[in-house]
């Protein structure tokens, strides 16, 4: 038992592990279990996210735009549906629009909805995200992703609490609470002219940020149980545990995918492990991508222009992500706006252009 406690004992799951005082891992684990926090699919036991718990308490009556910022995977969505659940709009419908994974071309008559023979293939009169979350709470994730032109017309929604569909005739009311989401520096792409100011300030009555899961150790120790039980219960595992060794190999892991990426490695952890405890050994977190970056490095391309170097930089890029825009942008740290506008200058050029699997510019 002396061994166990020194760094091999389990943490993860409701399972006595063997051993001559099993009462001991019950009352570690059950002091590690009140710490957690638990509020639908917002489990977290850090300070810094009790205190985002107690700013959604104090704002979720209030019908005012909130902007939720913070990198991928840190849990924005979850936030936003939490402030929708703990308001009275809760009976009222949560639609969630990625703005990053929709075409431009399209987004508008998502959100505004169209009338009827509007353009061609509008067929019967559809009503757009806008007029579906009437009453409710409307989440446009990645709201940095939408053109200048788009953010005008959302800008009049949020101000005047009216749309007007593709083709329409007049304005619609809508009572419709809006909460945005971004992974980027919103206040940059204003300086820089990519995303309104005017919307900005509109959006910005109430900004959440939610720090990164490397900030937040005492939460990946909770999201690691947490998603070790729902694991092990959807692949009939019940009684695989986890070392308290494995575990501080997971805290000090820096997670850039965050939460997201704690949810895939337990994942494949659960499904790949042949015995009941998982050790430090079978928690595999090596970062492919950071490896091939360094590799990259012994052949830096000396001699050539630095035009030369970004052009085929972008598009192996977009070759990386089979064309896709939207992913490639955000691999570049560049703006949508930015990578097309690169593209355009390609294109005049001759280069050949990566294409989406669809065979339509995203």
């Amino acid at each position: 038992m002396e061994q166990l406690k020194q760094g091999n004992q389990a943490v993860g799951q409701d399972v006595m592990p063997t051993g001559p005082n099993p009462a001991d891992y019950l009352s570690y684990l059950h002091e590690k279990r009140s710490q957690e926090k638990v509020y639908g699919d917002f489990i977290f036991a850090d300070e810094k996210m009790l205190r985002i718990k107690e700013i959604v308490e104090q704002i979720a009556e209030a019908n005012v735009p909130v902007l939720i910022s913070g990198e991928s995977g840190t849990g924005k969505e979850v936030i936003a549906r939490l402030i929708h659940q703990s308001s009275g709009r809760r009976d009222a419908p949560f639609v969630a629009v990625n703005c990053a994974a929709i075409p431009q071309t399209l987004l508008e008559s998502e959100l505004f909805g169209f009338e009827k023979g509007s353009f061609t293939g509008a067929h019967q009169r559809h009503a757009g995200k806008f007029e579906q979350a009437s009453g409710g709470t409307l989440l446009l994730d990645e709201i940095t992703e939408t053109d200048q032109g788009l953010q005008a017309k959302l800008l009049r929604a949020l101000q005047e609490k009216e749309i007007e569909r593709i083709g329409g005739v007049g304005p619609i009311s809508v009572n419709t609470r809006i909460i945005a989401t971004t992974n980027r520096d919103i206040a940059s792409l204003v300086r820089e002219g990519s995303f309104r100011q005017d919307l900005y300030y509109r959006l910005y009555v109430i900004n959440l940020e939610i720090p990164p899961l490397r900030h937040r150790p005492k939460d990946i120790e909770v999201l690691t149980r947490h998603f070790l039980r729902t694991s092990a219960a959807q692949y009939h595992r019940p009684n695989i545990t986890i070392t308290q060794e494995a575990m501080n190999k997971l805290v000090r892991h820096t997670w850039p995918g965050n939460v997201r990426e704690l949810q895939n490695v337990l994942q494949r952890v659960v499904l790949m492990t042949q015995t009941e405890v998982i050790t430090a050994q079978d928690v595999s977190i090596d970062n492919p991508i950071k490896a091939r970056d360094q590799d990259w490095i012994k052949y830096l391309p000396i001699g050539r222009k630095m035009r030369e170097v970004e052009t085929q930089f972008i598009l192996e890029t977009l070759k990386n992500h089979q064309g896709n825009r939207t992913h490639s942008a955000k691999t570049l740290g560049i703006s949508l706006r930015t990578l097309r506008n690169k593209i355009n200058e390609f294109i005049v050029e001759g280069h050949d252009i990566p294409q989406p699997m669809t065979g339509k510019p995203l």
